[in-house]
This record gives structure tokens, sequence and C-alpha cells, in this order.
């Protein structure tokens, strides 16, 4: 039987004003990265939300699955966040600037980078999100899943 992504990861919402069983884990990794990167908090948030919408865009179906499966919490993160990469720009265009964008050198990569500088992230920074992101990733899911990810993106792995 093949689900979808969204049906395989579909998790309850939490009842409003209730603390979902995810938020413990999900306060741990902002504060890691906000510490790391030496960031605020709702910046390492946003920050986090941008670079698991970009691995959910750009990294296979099964190996996102395998992620969100592990830690659920990764796709709340995503959740919280309002709006994450590509502010402005129509599905169409945003998608071009990610897996489309190849041709141009790095295609997501790159427009990951220009969202995360965007608040105010300088390219240390932006590689302390990356690694921390990923180090707490590979905490829940295993060096097997991190590892098909991370070479299914050219360029990610000097940023992890």
């Amino acid at each position: 039987l093949i689900l979808s992504r969204r049906a395989a990861t579909h998790r309850p919402e939490a009842p409003a004003g209730a603390m979902s069983q995810w938020e413990p884990d999900m306060e741990t990794l902002i504060a890691r990265v906000a510490a790391t990167a030496g960031a605020k908090p709702d910046v390492a948030r946003k920050a986090v939300a941008l670079v698991l919408d970009f691995i959910a865009r750009e990294a296979p179906d099964d190996a996102v699955a395998a992620l969100l499966a592990k830690a659920p919490e990764l796709k709340a993160i995503i959740a919280s966040s309002a709006t994450t990469g590509g502010e402005g720009m129509g599905p169409m265009v945003r998608g071009l600037m990610g897996t489309g964008a190849g041709a141009m050198g790095g295609g997501g990569l790159l427009a990951l980078g220009s969202d995360l500088m965007a608040l105010g992230f300088d390219m240390n920074q932006i590689q302390a999100v990356g690694k921390e992101v990923f180090d707490y990733a590979r905490e829940r899911a295993g060096d097997d899943v991190i590892g098909e990810i991370a070479g299914a993106i050219p360029g990610l792995a000097e940023y992890i």
C-alpha cells in the first residue's frame, strides 16, 4: 500500500491552547539552533522551518517520510511557520527557484541560503543552523536516513 507523504506523516492536532506532545522536542531544537547560531528563538524557529521546508521539497520522498515518522516534531515546526522560503513568490516561481534552478548552479540550496540571509544570518551562522538541524535529525532518524537526504541534494554535505 502506497501512502502519500501527507497521509504518512499526518498527526492529529492538539486542541487550541494545549501543548502538543511534540512541543518539548520542538523547543529543544529551536533552543539548540538559537544558541549555536547566536539568534533569538523566534528567528531560529523561522530558520529551522526554512531548512525543514527545503528538505521536504528537495529530498527523496521516502527519506523525508522516514525522517518525519521518527521525528514528528519536525513536521510541526514546518507547520508552525505561516510562510517559509520564497515569500512573495507564487508556487510556480517558488518551485522554479527550488528544484528547477539547478542549472543556475545550486538552485534550491542557493535560494535557501538567500532566505536565511534575509533573516540576518551570515555564512557561518547558516552553516551552524544547518549542522544543528541535521545533527538533531540524525539523532532522531539515524545515519542512513540523513545520508540519503544529504546524498540526494548537491552541495548540501558541506553545510551539515
